[in-house]
This record gives C-alpha cells, structure tokens and sequence, in this order.
C-alpha cells in the first residue's frame, strides 16, 4: 500500500511505540490522527508533525469515543491504516506470598485495555475502511496490533499482561479472515525489550543487563525499530494474518 495520501490512526501515539509509528506514518505523507488520554503530549506532537495531524483523546475502551476518534481520522482523506499501541502492563502473581488470590479487577483492567481496547479500535476502523474506494489488489486497509513475547515467553507476575497479548495473538488470524472480503490486512507485532518510557524508569544498571540478555543485537529495541517494522508491513500487501516478533532472538527467562 501506498501510504502517502491515506489517513491513519494510532493509538496510544502520545508517547513511545506510538509516537515513533505516528512520525513515520507523517514522514511517508498519511494524516495521522493520534489517540491517547495523555493530551498535553498529544498536542505537543501534534504541533511537532503538523501536515493535518490530529489528537483526539479517547479511552480505547469506550465504543462512542472510539467511534468518534475513527470518524475523525477519516475526515480528509480514506482511513486506510490503524495501530494499536495502547497499552498497560501491571505486574501480580496469581496468589502472593500469604495465599491471597491475585486482585481480579487489576486483572480485569489490563484484558479490558489491551485486548477489548485492540479489538474495539481494530472492529471500528475495519468498519471504516470497508466503505473505502478498493485500491489494487481489492486492498482497502491495514491493521497493525501490538502483542509481546509476553504473549509467547510470559514471566512470573505477568499472568494478566500475558493473557492480554496472547489474546491479541490469537485474534490475528481469524480477524484477517473475518476481514480479507473487504480487502482489509491484519498483522501483529510482538515487541521484545524495547526502550520505552516505561522501561525508563529502570536504573541503568538493570538496563545494561536486559540489553546483554538480547542474543543479538545487543542492545534494547527502539520505539523507532517498531515503526519502521509496521510501515514495511502496511506497505507489504502480501502480509496478512500473521504474527513478528521483534525480539532480537530473545527468549524470556521465568524471571
């Protein structure tokens, strides 16, 4: 696909995976409508691409704030492409130290937010994309969604956050069937160990260590290496239904 004259959306593109695709969907000519619930950077990035991008703060969750996110992305010209980058990850085992069952509403919240979310974004822009003029191959969109290797190599701690991303997963291939009779492509990224805002908050000590953990390259993954993966698959229409990994070869340990 052509991204140059398209309108994409992406969510969670305040910040980290988000913002990085949302500079290059800019860069390659789309206008980008950016979703978050963090408006003060929204705005800022909004004013650092200009050429047409938009915020809208939006909970992914809400099925009228996401509807009206999507009717906004496709105001001046065909939404054609959408990432899902939001995301939250809260860390609890299933029973603590003392045998007391984990928290089922943190639980609840990290399903609702990462895959409801994904799912509700996903279902809401392939509606949009489908009222789209077909462009070669009977190509209408794209859909980019973001699991992890938590999906796959789940530490302890991360039962909630794993079950999230390994719903994403598991969505991928019969929602690219769901959709392939109205042209609409649907692929998952499965991030490794990358340099996020959250990651941040490591000290750098644990930082040098988690980059040593990566067979190779040895260093952590960027916001950067994400985006310019999901702009070869929007551009790939022969991608479809499938799954990457983003890892460097890792393997997580249990812990």
């Amino acid at each position: 696909m052509d991204i140059a004259g398209t309108a994409s959306l992406v969510t969670g593109g305040a910040s980290g995976l988000g913002a990085a695709t949302a500079r290059r969907l800019g860069e390659a000519g789309s206008v980008v409508t950016i979703v978050d619930l963090n408006e003060e950077a929204g705005e800022a990035l909004v004013a650092e691409l200009g050429g047409g991008t938009k915020f809208v703060r939006a909970d992914v969750t809400s099925v009228d704030e996401v509807a009206t996110a999507v009717s906004l992305a496709g105001e001046n010209a065909p939404l054609r492409i959408a990432v899902n980058c939001a995301g939250i990850g809260l860390g609890e085992r299933t029973i603590d130290r003392e045998g007391n069952a984990a928290d089922l509403g943190r639980f609840t919240r990290v399903l609702s937010i990462n895959l409801i979310g994904t799912y509700n974004v996903a279902a809401q822009a392939a509606a949009a994309m489908s009222r789209t003029q077909p462009l070669a191959h009977d190509e209408r969109g794209v859909i980019v969604n973001t699991a992890s290797v938590a999906a796959f190599d789940g530490q302890i701690g991360q039962t909630a956050y794993s079950a999230s991303k390994g719903g994403i997963v598991g969505m991928t291939l019969p929602m690219a069937r769901d959709l392939s009779s109205v042209g609409v492509r649907v692929m998952t990224i499965a991030p490794g160990i990358i340099d996020t805002p959250l990651l941040g908050s490591l000290n750098e000590d644990m930082q040098v260590a988690l980059a040593k953990s990566v067979p190779f390259p040895k260093r952590l993954g960027t916001p950067d290496d994400y985006a310019q993966l999901a702009l070869d698959i929007i551009r790939n229409g022969y991608l479809n239904g499938e799954v990457i990994r983003l890892d460097g070869a890792l393997r997580m340990a249990p812990r």
